[in-house]
């Protein structure tokens, strides 16, 4: 019974993306993103394209895997480059924050899209993303962005399953997330502060911790590890290892989370 909700699920995504005849995938390299563009790829070949919005807030690590995703597609994939940073609502960091950067970010795709021949503009948003409070959201809406995932009624674990099941390898990919969500509400985004969690967290991915965030407290470092690898990251030997290296970065302080990793941005502050 599962399994046949499932593939009526994708039978209707890929009925709405051949529908809309040609499309614009906001590409992150992310499960969701990556699934709407395999589909949109068998379903409509050369007439889709996944543009990657590349900027300070973006990991370089997810960049090179969004490249090689792609590439495994098959399909087109072009890389714009944009900069949140020279947004003065951005960089205050309060709560509209991601409204600002989405805006940003379809803004320029709309202007891609007026220079070539694509109908619609698609997002990676799924069925869960609409119970959390995303702003970016509202933005995709205003700038007439579709959601292909929502409209065929599929959530994050059933792309998993029909990801897998599609042969995409990062079927189970860690969610991800702008650097700029590790650092708390109201203090000022820098490209410096970027940079430093970007390196905190490359740090614990070497140390093998795949879902991990390091969330930046001026002084502190916060680090979010699943509650299962914890007993890892407290291994005498590995510990001495990730407080060295991000003193090294900056950092005076470096404190875990008993609560564990958990999606979303930080508010604290």
């Amino acid at each position: 019974m599962r399994t046949a909700l499932l593939h009526h699920k994708l039978d209707r995504l890929r009925a709405i993306l051949s529908e809309m005849g040609s499309v614009l995938v906001a590409y992150s390299g992310g499960i969701d993103s990556t699934f709407v563009l395999k589909v949109a790829h068998e379903q409509l070949r050369e007439r889709v394209v996944g543009v990657t919005a590349v900027s300070p807030t973006f990991p370089s690590i997810e960049l090179e895997a969004a490249k090689r995703v792609a590439e495994e597609i098959g399909v087109r994939h072009d890389i714009v480059r944009t900069d949140q940073l020279d947004i003065p609502e951005f960089v205050t960091n309060d709560a509209t924050r991601c409204f600002h950067c989405k805006t940003d970010l379809y803004r320029l795709l709309g202007t891609l899209r007026q220079g070539g021949a694509v109908i619609h503009i698609v997002d990676g948003t799924n069925l869960d993303d609409l119970g959390d409070d995303r702003p970016g959201i509202k933005a995709a809406r205003q700038w007439g962005v579709r959601s292909p995932l929502v409209e065929a009624d599929l959530s994050k674990a059933d792309i998993r399953l029909l990801a897998k099941d599609l042969g995409l390898s990062n079927w189970d990919k860690p969610a991800a997330a702008c650097l700029s969500s590790r650092i708390p509400r109201g203090i000022p985004i820098t490209i410096e502060k970027l940079g430093r969690v970007e390196a905190a967290e490359e740090l614990l991915q070497r140390e093998g911790f795949r879902h991990c965030r390091v969330r930046d407290h001026g002084e502190i470092a916060r680090i979010e590890v699943a509650q299962d690898a914890l007993p890892a990251l407290i291994d005498s030997a590995r510990r001495a290892r990730v407080c060295a290296g991000l003193k090294e970065l900056g950092f005076r302080f470096v404190t875990v989370d008993l609560e564990g990793y958990r999606p979303g941005g930080v508010s604290l502050g």
